[in-house]
């Protein structure tokens, strides 16, 4: 089956990586003039690694391994220590934080060359009978058995479906970077969230001497753009416990990325006929819960394993892989979209013993994962 994805994402990457497994004819036309570099660092948990090894993409040698996360306040009181590697031993997939760029890297590395066609910036789709047809910026167009809108939260295929972007501003934001940061955390294998009354931070070993860190605060796309965005996190943040002034001091300026905190209600059907979704394209959430890249990789995975079952009829094929994604994805979005952990008091997470907290987070893996 011929098979054009709109996007080379995460998302983009693995569903092309998935189907051309399968044996489908697949090609990916990406916006872009060439292989995305940004986005800072993901997290990788049993779900994101076990759907990678399954689709023979390998991560040695990059990212780092995280086995615990812990919660402190802003003052360095510990409040709960999650022990996240006895979920990869129950699963049997390790949690990885690695760069952005090394998976995408690897992803592009699992497929052959030519499938992904840079500068071809989708306007618009039209099906006719059993055929769907993308059209480009550049005057040019490409038909296709199957058509998989990949192409993010500004997704120009789901526009097209939905007839507007659904997304909502949660009233957070992310400032965040990547980059080599001179303390301890950067060599372990522990994952850092302060929370307090500025907002929270997050500090996560990515490999390579790498730390990813983040400041999430109030934001709204109709407040005025920060002019010097670091000056204001150091004046909310710079008075918290170390490591955090530690982190601001080894930052620059041209390092902060904004990082805007969207939503919306994961719908059940996301598609039309021959058309699908995968990744923030159908369903957009704020990063809190750090699944988004591993639900994108879930998408790639189980529409691959549905269009293996039905291989007949393309469009009942679809609805159903859209039906058992919105399932999952739609946990994950509500949970994000409460930005709880932005507003968590201390004292909520003192009520929880850290041995339950840890079965909890292994159990709530597998409620938000079809690979698992």
């Amino acid at each position: 089956m011929r098979v054009l994805v709109i996007g080379a994402g995460v998302g983009g990457l693995a569903t092309a990586a998935a189907l051309l497994a399968d044996g489908h004819e697949v090609r990916v036309a990406e916006a872009a003039d060439a292989a995305r570099t940004g986005g800072a660092a993901v997290t990788l948990w049993s779900n994101g690694t076990g759907v990678l090894r399954d689709l023979g993409v390998s991560l040695d040698g990059v990212g780092a391994p995280i086995d615990v996360l812990e919660q402190w306040s802003e003052d360095g009181r510990r409040l709960v220590r999650i022990d996240v590697a006895r979920a990869a031993r129950v699963h049997g997939h390790p949690h990885i934080c690695l760069p952005r760029r090394r998976l995408l890297e690897r992803l592009a590395d699992a497929l052959p060359g030519g499938v992904v066609e840079f500068g071809r910036a989708c306007t618009g789709v039209v099906q006719k009978g059993e055929t769907v047809r993308a059209e480009f910026a550049d005057g040019s167009s490409a038909e296709a058995d199957l058509l998989v809108g990949a192409d993010g939260r500004r997704s120009v295929v789901r526009d097209h479906l939905w007839g507007r972007d659904p997304g909502e501003p949660s009233g957070w934001g992310t400032w965040q970077g990547l980059g080599a940061v001179p303390i301890d955390l950067v060599s372990s294998h522990t994952g850092l969230m302060i929370a307090g009354r500025a907002g929270s931070v997050g500090l996560m070993p990515a490999g390579e001497g790498l730390l990813q860190w983040w400041f999430d605060m109030p934001w709204s796309p109709d407040d005025p753009p920060l002019a010097a965005p670091l000056a204001e996190i150091r004046r909310r943040f710079g008075h918290w416990c170390a490591p955090v002034p530690d982190v601001l001091a080894a930052v620059e300026e041209t390092d902060v990325e904004l990082f805007p905190h969207y939503g919306h209600r994961v719908p059940r059907t996301w598609g039309s006929g021959r058309i699908t979704l995968a990744g923030d394209s159908a369903h957009s959430m704020p990063p809190t819960r750090a699944q988004g890249a591993n639900q994108a990789l879930e998408d790639a995975w189980t529409l691959a394993a549905v269009l293996r079952k039905a291989p007949g009829d393309v469009p009942a094929a679809l609805r159903e892989y859209e039906r058992r994604r919105s399932r999952k994805a739609g946990i994950v979005a509500r949970h994000a979209g409460r930005e709880d952990l932005n507003r968590l008091p201390s004292f909520v997470s003192r009520l929880f013993p850290d041995g339950l907290t840890s079965v909890y987070y292994t159990r709530w893996l597998k409620q938000v994962s079809d690979f698992l």
